[in-house]
C-alpha cells in the first residue's frame, strides 16, 4: 500500500463524515462544498495548528505523538477500531512496516480438537486475510465445504465476495460483505507489505464490482460478534448469533461460533442438516456375510 494516500484517504473520510455542528461549531454562514470539517476546524479542535495538520494528514508528519492521535481521534469521532488503524498507518514513518509472517497458518490440534466437540452448530478458525483455516461439519453445511476447495481459495471474504452461491445464501449480503471488506482493510493497515493480501484484494477489485466502492470507503472493522442469516437450499432460513474468540497463544487466529436458541427452528433445522450431511461410516466386516 501506498501509505501516504491511505493516511490521507483515511483522514480525509473520517473528517467528511463529522459535521460542524456535531463537532460542536457555530455556523459561519458560508456554504461547504465538500461535506464535514474542513482541515483548520479539525486543527483548531484538535489544538494544534493547520500547518501540522495539514501534513499529518497528507502522511508527512514524524513521529505524531499520542497526544495528537488522541485529539484528532476524538475530534474526528474515532471508535476503537478505527483508532488503533490511524495508529497502524502514522507508525509507519516511527518503524518498519509489520510483515505477515511468510510461514504457513496452522490450527493446533486442541483447537480441531473444540471444532469437533461444538458439533451441534456451525464453528470455524480464521486466520489472516480471512483464511479459513479449520471448519467443522456444519460450517460446511451452512456456508461452503472449504476443504474441498484449493487451498488458495479456502478465504472467507473470497467466498462472500466472489462465489455465486453466497450472494443467494447469506442473508442482508450486503451488509455482510461490506463487514467483510472493512475487516481486510484494518488487516491491511496492519500489515501493509503482506504479498498475499494485496494479491486477494486485487483479484476482489477486479472480480467483485462492488468492492471498489466498500474499499474507497476507508471502514475498519474487527471480528466480534453480531448476528448471521442464511437461506439454506435444504432447511430454509437459519438465524445465528455469532460470537469471535482470539485463540489463546495465537493473537492471528479467531474462533468464529455460530450460536443458536436452544429449541429454536434453527436449532432444529441444524439438527436435521447434520444428519443429512454427517459423512457415511463404514460399517463393521463380518465374515459369512
Amino acid at each position: 500500500m501506498d501509505r501516504t494516500r491511505e493516511i490521507s484517504g483515511f483522514l480525509r473520510s473520517r473528517r467528511a463524515k463529522v459535521s460542524p455542528e456535531r463537532a460542536g461549531l457555530p455556523s459561519d454562514g458560508r456554504v461547504r462544498r465538500v461535506p464535514g470539517l474542513r482541515r483548520d476546524e479539525v486543527a483548531r479542535l484538535a489544538g494544534v495548528s493547520t500547518e501540522y495538520y495539514t501534513r499529518l494528514e497528507q502522511g508527512r508528519a514524524r513521529n505524531p505523538s499520542t497526544e495528537v492521535v488522541d485529539a484528532v481521534a476524538r475530534v474526528l469521532r474515532l471508535d476503537e477500531t478505527e483508532r488503533e488503524h490511524l495508529t497502524d498507518l502514522l507508525a509507519s514513518g516511527a518503524r518498519p512496516a509489520r510483515r505477515a509472517p511468510a510461514r504457513a497458518q496452522r490450527v493446533r490440534p486442541g483447537l480441531h480438537l473444540m471444532l469437533e466437540t461444538l458439533n451441534h452448530v456451525p464453528a470455524f478458525v480464521l486466520g489472516r486475510r480471512t483464511d479459513v483455516l479449520a471448519s467443522n461439519q456444519l460450517a460446511r453445511a451452512v456456508l461452503t465445504d472449504f476443504d474441498a476447495l484449493p487451498a488458495t481459495h479456502r478465504n472467507l471474504a473470497r467466498y462472500y465476495l466472489l462465489d455465486p452461491v453466497a450472494r443467494e445464501r447469506v442473508g442482508d449480503w450486503e451488509r455482510i460483505a461490506a463487514e467483510t471488506v472493512a475487516i481486510l482493510r484494518f488487516e491491511a493497515g496492519r500489515y501493509p507489505n503482506d504479498r498475499q493480501l494485496a494479491d486477494l484484494v486485487g483479484e476482489l477489485t477486479l472480480k467483485c464490482p462492488e468492492f471498489t466502492t466498500w474499499w474507497n470507503d476507508h471502514k475498519v472493522l474487527r471480528r466480534t460478534h453480531g448476528a448471521k442469516h442464511y437461506h439454506h437450499p435444504l432447511v430454509a432460513d437459519l438465524h445465528f448469533s455469532y460470537e469471535s474468540f482470539q485463540a489463546p497463544g495465537d493473537a492471528e487466529q479467531t474462533l468464529c461460533v455460530y450460536n443458536v436458541e436452544p429449541g429454536s427452528e434453527t436449532a432444529q433445522a441444524l439438527q436435521v442438516l447434520a444428519s443429512w450431511t454427517a459423512p457415511e461410516r463404514e460399517l463393521p466386516y463380518h465374515q459369512g456375510r
